[in-house]
């Protein structure tokens, strides 16, 4: 009987206390992994670690290169040279649902009537300090958990990055656009990352997501808007967790070995790419 794919194998998830993170360190443990947990949450992380294998749970904010470093070497401390690391830390937006959701929620009434006639205004009224946490946490984060994690895969001359972006990143999503342009930017960091990299043997690359069934999406937007995301979405769904941490495995793992610098988007065919 073969081992499981990433036996052997260190990896490191950061947001991995709750939704994607957590389903994704759970695969990468199922797959053969010690892992390591990273998140702003400490109790939420160590949950999380009782179901991945009790690996470390490590407390950072990833807006915070200093804490990116120091995580990196809180796991690598605890379980030796990280071959994986999943940049997953994410945030939805403090005001974004009060601000859109009762405008998205007039446009659907309106649509009904053939004519919408209400704006979104989720650009114009965007507060500076909205913006700058939600780039700082889901651009800056993921170029810190790339470079110390490059910095640490180049002197073994391998390893495995995954980013995790979204399809806002891909088309833009209406009423976020600073979420679109935090995950947009992930896209072409791991693009130009992921060409430097594959030279000194590691391989980036990014998952983007359509809606997926987390508190992240729930949080955010009202019961009948996420009916609309399910309708929207050709599979009739929202995804599962599960399924983007198995996307997420298989970047991580040597069966992806010719994936350089791609956009895996599991999304239900919401968004073709």
């Amino acid at each position: 009987m073969s081992q499981p794919r990433l036996t052997g194998r260190v990896a490191v998830v950061t947001g991995g206390g709750s939704g994607i993170g957590e389903a994704i360190a759970i695969r990468l443990h199922e797959d053969g992994a010690r892992v390591a947990i990273v998140d702003i949450d400490l109790d939420a992380a160590r949950l999380t670690a009782t179901l991945a294998g009790d690996g470390p749970a490590i407390v950072a904010d990833v807006s915070d290169s200093a804490a990116v470093d120091a995580a990196l070497a809180d796991a690598e401390g605890a379980l030796g040279p990280v071959d994986i690391w999943i940049n997953n830390a994410g945030i939805a937006g403090a005001g974004t649902a009060e601000r859109v959701n009762p405008r998205a929620e007039q446009q659907l009434a309106e649509a009904a009537t053939g004519k919408v006639t209400t704006a979104l205004d989720g650009l114009v009224r965007l507060p500076d300090d909205e913006w700058r946490r939600m780039l700082a946490v889901h651009l800056d984060g993921t170029f810190y958990g790339m470079r110390a994690a490059a910095r640490s895969m180049v002197a073994r001359g391998s390893g495995a990055i995954v980013n995790i972006a979204s399809i806002c990143g891909i088309e833009g999503c209406t009423g976020h656009p600073h979420y679109s342009a935090a995950k947009a930017g992930i896209l072409g960091l791991t693009r130009a990352a992921a060409k430097e990299l594959i030279v000194q043997g590691i391989r980036v690359n990014v998952v983007a997501p359509g809606y997926v069934d987390t508190t992240l999406v729930t949080s955010s937007v009202t019961e009948t808007m996420l009916g609309v995301l399910a309708v929207s979405t050709p599979l009739g769904r929202l995804g599962r967790p599960a399924e983007i941490a198995a996307a997420v495995s298989f970047l991580a793992s040597d069966e992806a070995s010719f994936f350089v610098g791609d956009t895996v988007s599991p999304n239900g065919g919401l968004v073709t790419v």
